[in-house]
Formats: C-alpha cells, sequence, structure tokens
C-alpha cells in the first residue's frame, strides 16, 4: 500500500474494531457498529455449520494421505500461541526419527494474482506446487513471500519441511512424494477439514479462552464451542500454573472425554536483530531487561500479554506501540518508533520474535533493537513435553490416537 496515511487509517479502524468486540469501547458508534457485526455474524455461523453438516454426512468428502497428520489449531482467531506449540511439535517428531513437513496456508503472504488463477482454470493448466519456504536444509523464502509463521518456523527448524499453499490437501501429496515425509503438521489447520487428521490438537488460551462467545466478526470464534468434541487433545495455553476449573468444566461439557495438557510460554532470551544468531552479544540474558527503559511494540493477536511478559523482567516501559495483527513494518513505521524511543529516553526497543521476521534485516537501527524468544513449557498432563509427544504420537499400540 503505497500511501502512509491510508495505511494508518486501515490499521486505527482495524484496532477500533477489536475494542468494539473487546467490549473496551460503550459510546453510541460502538453500539450501532456491534449490531452491525453481530448481523454478519450470524451469516457466518450459518455458513461455517453448514459447511461442518455437509463434510459430517460424507456429502463433502475429506482425504486421508496415509500418513500421520497431526492437526494444531484453535477455535477462534489468533492470540493462542499457537506457533511455538507447531514449532516444538515438530522439532520432537523430527528428534524421534520422523520425517517432517509442516504445511502452512501462508496467512497474509503474497498470493497468486487472481487474473493467473482464472487463466489457470480457462486453459486447464496445472497450478504450481506449493511454495517451498524450507527444503530441510535452506530457508528459500523470506517472510513477505512465505508469511510470517511458516518463515519463522522454517528458521527454526532445520530438518523440517515447511510448504506454504492454500490447499494443504496438495501441499501435503507433494511433501511425501517430493521430500519423502511419513509425519504432516497442519498449522492452524482445525477448520480445514478437506484433509483428514489423525489427531487433533485444540489450543485454548487461559487469559481469553473463547472472546464474548460471539463468531466472528461480532466475536473471535471461528466455529461454536461445541466444536471442541472434534479435538484428541486440548491445550490449555498461557497458563499462570493456577486451575480454572469453570473453563475445565465447560470443555468437559462439550467433550467428556477430552484429554487436557495444560502448559505456558516461557522467555527464554532476548535476540539482538541484525546481528548474526552465533555472534558474541547476539543473545542477551532476560536479566537484561531489570531496570531498563524500553519501548516496547507488536502487531499481534495479544499484545497485553507480550507486554507483561517484558514488565513482570522489570523492564520499564517509557512507551509502547501497538498495531494489528501480522502488520508489515514499512520504513515510515520503523523512522517513527526511533524517534519516538529517542523522545521518551528509551534505551532499547523490544518486540516480539513473529514481528521481527517482518522487519528487513538490512534496517540500520539508531537504539539496540531485540526480539523475545518464547518457548513452550508443560505444566500438566505430561511431564514435559518430549512425553506429551510421545504420549500423543507413539501410543503403546503403535496407532496414533483419532480425532473425536
Amino acid at each position: 500500500m503505497s500511501q502512509p496515511w491510508l495505511k494508518k487509517k486501515i490499521n486505527a479502524l482495524e484496532l477500533y474494531t477489536i475494542d468494539v468486540i473487546l467490549g473496551r469501547r460503550a459510546d453510541t458508534g460502538a453500539a450501532i457498529y456491534g449490531a452491525f457485526l453481530q448481523s454478519l455474524s450470524w451469516l457466518f455461523s450459518g455458513i461455517v455449520q453448514s459447511r461442518w453438516w455437509l463434510y459430517r454426512n460424507r456429502i463433502f468428502h475429506d482425504q486421508p494421505l496415509g500418513c500421520l497428520v497431526v492437526v494444531v489449531g484453535n477455535l477462534t482467531v489468533g492470540g493462542t500461541g499457537k506457533t511455538p506449540v507447531v514449532e516444538k511439535f515438530a522439532k520432537a517428531l523430527r528428534d524421534r526419527g520422523r520425517k517432517v513437513a509442516i504445511l502452512s496456508r501462508g496467512y497474509k503472504s503474497k498470493s497468486v494474482p487472481l487474473w493467473q488463477k482464472w487463466w489457470w482454470s480457462l486453459t486447464h493448466a496445472a497450478e504450481p506446487p506449493p511454495r517451498i519456504v524450507s527444503d530441510g536444509k535452506l530457508v528459500l523464502l523470506g517472510s513477505e513471500e512465505a508469511g510470517d509463521e511458516p518463515y519463522m518456523l522454517a528458521r527454526n527448524l532445520p530438518g523440517v519441511i515447511v510448504l506454504v499453499d492454500k490447499n494443504r490437501v496438495k501441499a501435503g501429496a507433494y511433501a511425501i512424494k517430493k521430500f519423502g515425509c511419513d509425519t504432516l503438521v497442519l498449522d492452524d489447520g482445525f477448520q480445514y477439514l478437506p484433509l483428514k487428521g489423525s489427531l487433533n490438537l485444540l489450543l485454548v488460551d487461559k487469559t481469553n479462552p473463547f472472546g464474548n462467545g460471539h463468531l466472528l466478526p461480532r466475536g473471535v470464534l471461528r466455529e461454536p464451542i461445541k466444536h471442541l468434541k472434534r479435538a484428541s487433545y486440548v491445550f490449555l495455553t498461557k497458563s499462570n500454573g493456577q486451575r480454572d476449573a469453570d473453563l475445565e468444566a465447560l470443555i468437559k461439557e462439550h467433550h467428556p472425554e477430552a484429554n487436557l495438557i495444560e502448559c505456558a510460554h516461557r522467555p527464554q532470551y532476548l535476540q539482538r536483530f541484525g546481528v548474526p544468531a552465533d555472534a558474541e552479544g547476539a543473545r542477551v540474558p532476560l536479566s537484561f531487561l531489570k531496570g531498563r527503559r524500553v519501548l516496547a511494540f507488536s502487531g499481534i493477536a495479544t499484545p497485553e500479554s507480550f507486554e507483561k511478559f517484558l514488565r513482570d523482567l522489570g523492564a520499564v516501559l517509557v512507551a509502547r506501540e501497538r498495531y494489528v495483527d501480522h502488520y508489515r513494518f514499512d520504513e515510515s513505521d520503523l523512522a517513527e518508533l526511533f524517534d519516538m524511543a529517542k523522545r521518551e529516553g528509551a534505551e532499547c526497543l523490544v518486540t516480539t520474535e513473529k514481528d521481527a521476521v517482518r522487519i528487513a534485516e538490512t534496517r540500520a537501527c539508531s537504539l539496540p533493537l531485540y526480539y523475545l524468544r518464547l518457548e513452550i513449557e508443560i505444566l500438566r498432563g505430561a511431564a514435559d513435553f518430549d512425553e506429551a509427544v510421545g504420549r500423543i504420537c507413539f501410543p503403546a499400540n503403535g496407532e496414533a490416537r483419532a480425532g473425536g
């Protein structure tokens, strides 16, 4: 988008919409806008439930691919901490000798132009193969072409294939044929019904499990809460270690046999932006933040949790900037952030790992810029993540447990 003012207006509208959905606005305009969103939500609900009915009654058919398919997803849009779980699962499966491919739709990546899709349809030409983000040895695409999460996963998971295609049946078949994969991890795949999963892992954010209970666009639900019953395992993410009896009772109400695994996202270290990962001083301990004046910025679904991490680690947030999820920073955005940091007397800027992949690595920084590295820790339901993977994917009888 060439006009910075238009980009900022769209960003402001999206943030306003989020405020209305989360009940942060109570004015007349918000009430009218909320009513409009509710009417769209009823329409969306009808479409979602009709689609599920068609698959459940075998009018539409899902397709097995003859290998282990681990589906990782959620009922809500964004914010459940899905990418670290996908990364940990793929790494654990790889380390156990599996040939793993992660299949992603590449949300907000560059898509094929509409005219080209029409041309393929008119000429009956074969569509191109999935985009290969990583062949297991090299990262072949950047975040703009691949999407934020696929690029981040490819960068962090040597030995794992990462493919991007909206048609994940095609992508899965390609991974099996081209790379000899025997395990597919479907990233954000709970709503992708054409590919039959061996295991459905559903993530629920304990800090905001189902939003206001409404479906999109009035709420954050992609499908009704009752669809919890399709999960093989339910991961309760972003836990503070205390049990939530009401949430667990709600889950059991819709899925009495649900297997619950509780986990938390734990900060690991700070990574200096623009410095090679293996260079001296590139990885900084979390103690660095204690008492330090920081400008925090992020374009993620739940910026509050990121900012809380920084405060809990002792950072003094002199300023913060929030953008919509998957916001792609341009030069003017970054110049404003560095100018603001200097005005507020910040000693450094800190962002998330997902945001860092959307900033050009060649960008010169007038103040130190870091991203916060998070990883998953199992709190309940398994001794550690490897045990969870072993119990879920390698049960005693040798068969993966099918989803509900």
